[in-house]
């Protein structure tokens, strides 16, 4: 009887698939409000000729995009899921499952590119499926619901990306010096103007890890901690004086925003990782409640 209750109250797979999908369609099609917002900031404030033009495609293409209800990038990138997981939320043992077949759902309906290719035999999975993809990313808290987020990030910023175990003794001086290395290194690669995630601390993979999740924090959300928001407002500066500009012909908006996560560190050890995230900040996330009834947060559903 207990047992007959408790999956009476559970959150189907298909929901979960349904949400999934929902989120997928959103990432790919139509930015989040807050990355739009500061692309329209950054056409009004791009000095640059070739640079304001570069914005002005940009800003096209996000809107003929929405209009016809097509990806607004060409390529699918890697699929990740981060989740928020309540412990007492009923069907987390449906969750991979339900991914999995959300993304091969995509492919076909959005559609988008498929994009996983296995290592070794270099053979395409066909549908964004594979070993270790999506890859997802779980973080479990005391409550009864689910948050998904979405991320599909492009192989071009991907390849920007990189890690340096700094020596301790460099400090915030080594690590702007590494940075900004590495931003004038990437040039055009990634897209720009980009969204830059710093993750600091830990270990060489949880660095790496932060940076990435710096990524989907709201880009106009400024942190609580202000030694947090000073350096991520001094980088961003910085960032933008190199001259690199939109899709690296030149500006003053290189990127849009930096933000920044750390961990407590070894005392031997003072990892920096760079995660750099292209115009197309394509991320959508969605809270499915213990009652079935599901929230849309970052956009308008």
């Amino acid at each position: 009887m207990w047992g007959d209750e408790w999956r009476a109250n559970m959150v189907s797979c298909s929901l979960i698939k349904d949400v999934a999908l929902k989120l997928l369609e959103l990432a790919a099609i139509r930015l989040p409000d807050d990355v739009k917002d500061a692309l329209r900031k950054a056409y009004y404030e791009e000095k640059s000729p070739i640079g304001r033009l570069n914005l002005k495609n940009i800003l096209e293409n996000i809107e003929l995009a929405e209009k016809e209800n097509i990806p607004v990038c060409q390529d699918t990138g890697i699929i990740s899921f981060y989740l928020k997981a309540g412990s007492r939320f009923r069907g987390l043992g449906e969750v991979e499952g339900a991914l999995r077949k959300a993304v091969r759902e995509a492919t076909l309906s959005i559609p988008l590119r498929p994009n996983a290719v296995d290592f070794f035999s270099e053979e395409n999975s066909g549908d964004n499926t594979g070993r270790y993809l999506p890859y997802l990313i779980w973080d479990v808290f005391d409550g009864d619901y689910l948050e998904i987020t979405a991320l599909l990030k492009g192989g071009g910023s991907e390849n920007a990306c990189t890690l340096k175990m700094m020596n301790p003794s460099e400090g915030l001086n080594g690590l702007k010096r590494f940075i900004l290395e590495s931003v004038i290194k990437a040039g055009g690669l990634p897209c720009p103007p980009t969204i830059i995630g710093v993750g600091l601390g830990g270990g060489a993979d949880i660095s790496m890890s932060l940076a990435k999740r710096a990524l989907l924090k709201p880009l106009n959300e400024k942190p609580r901690d202000e030694r947090i928001a000073s350096l991520e407002e001094e980088l961003r500066e910085a960032v933008n004086m190199t001259g690199i500009g939109p899709m690296g012909l030149g500006g003053n908006i290189t990127a849009l925003a930096v933000k920044v996560e750390y961990a407590h560190r070894h005392p031997a050890s003072y990892p920096a990782a760079i995660a750099f995230q292209c115009w197309a900040a394509r991320r959508a996330t969605a809270r499915i409640l213990s009652d079935n009834a599901v929230e849309y947060l970052t956009h308008k559903v």
